[in-house]
């Protein structure tokens, strides 16, 4: 029995390395990549691609987006430079590697993969799909960066549902390791196997989920945080004793609430309601004081103000005066 087991395990190694260099064959034609979106997600998901060596088509409607982003990646490049990571010459053969274009059907042309971040909103993400659809070449791989949005039904506007695959990096995209990659209904294995063999080539964790709201990481993450907003909107404690908590008795290295400040409370909001409606369970219900927080403006970060105030240039925050 124990040697019937150990040619079956080496079977299994034999198989597994035979997918391996098959997906690193494909990966070898897989180098011209288009990034949808030039947000924090697309200009990050950009610069590890560039990094890497593939050429990245970078697309947004809006040419200062763009020039932004062009400038976040050189910015970040610096810091690399500066910790001695990379060289000068790293840096400028990045940034050649990215090419603008504001109209999709130009930024798809001849692409082997397609990697949407635009705004976590389902309807334009399906429009930009069906666009996407439309231009891209037949064999390209369709990904979206969605964070908790069906991949089945984003393939669903599509004429090739099984090349349509999440690929979910996490923020700040150069830094963190995890893609959470999400198989829909259709996907085939050999593209999921691709995209996983690809997120290793750009230094990355890949990880396969199946498609449901929320996939693994916001399943767990939204309603934790949502929860910390209900403790704080129902008095149980503020918002510093509440991260303080989270911090120094959970080991987290940030609380939740300046953490749903860091992802932008209004992402935070969609989330959850992906959630509930997917579940149809009460235990997603969005906190009130979320919803109003979002419609008063007060986003976290990316508004100077949510739990917390914001300072452009400094890295000191305080309680927003609407909890002290």
């Amino acid at each position: 029995m124990a040697i019937f087991a150990a040619i079956l395990t080496n079977q299994n190694k034999l198989q597994d390395s035979k997918k391996r260099k098959a997906c690193l064959t494909q990966l070898g034609i897989m180098k011209q990549i288009a990034v949808i979106g030039a947000g924090t997600m697309g200009n990050g998901i950009a610069h590890v691609f560039a990094m890497k060596g593939y050429s990245v088509a970078l697309t947004d409607v809006s040419e200062k987006a763009l020039e932004k982003a062009i400038a976040t990646i050189g910015k970040n490049l610096d810091r690399m430079i500066a910790k001695e990571k990379i060289s000068e010459a790293d840096k400028t053969d990045t940034l050649n590697r990215i090419k603008t274009f504001t109209k999709i059907a130009e930024g798809v042309e001849g692409v082997d993969l397609v990697v949407e971040a635009a705004t976590e909103n389902i309807d334009l993400k399906l429009r930009i799909f069906e666009e996407i659809d439309e231009h891209a070449p037949a064999n390209a791989i369709l990904a979206s960066n969605t964070s908790s949005i069906s991949i089945t039904r984003i393939a669903a506007v599509t004429k090739r549902p099984d090349k349509v695959i999440g690929m979910h990096f996490m923020n700040p995209v150069p830094v963190m390791k995890l893609v959470e990659v999400i198989r829909g209904y259709s996907t085939t294995d050999e593209v999921t196997n691709l995209v996983m063999e690809t997120s290793r080539n750009l230094g990355k964790i890949p990880v396969e989920a199946n498609d449901y709201p929320g996939f693994v990481s916001n399943r767990i993450l939204i309603p934790m945080i949502n929860e910390a907003i209900y403790t704080l909107h129902e008095g149980v404690a503020g918002v510093e004793a509440i991260d303080t908590v989270m911090k120094l008795g959970m080991a987290h290295p940030m609380g939740p609430l300046q953490l749903a400040d860091f992802i932008g409370l209004d992402v935070c909001l969609a989330i959850c309601r992906v959630l509930y409606d997917g579940f149809g369970n009460p235990k997603y219900a969005p906190c009130p004081l979320l919803v109003n927080m979002v419609t008063a403006g007060k986003l976290g970060r990316k508004s100077g103000e949510g739990f917390y105030t914001y300072t452009p240039g400094s890295k000191e925050i305080k309680v927003s005066a609407s909890f002290q």
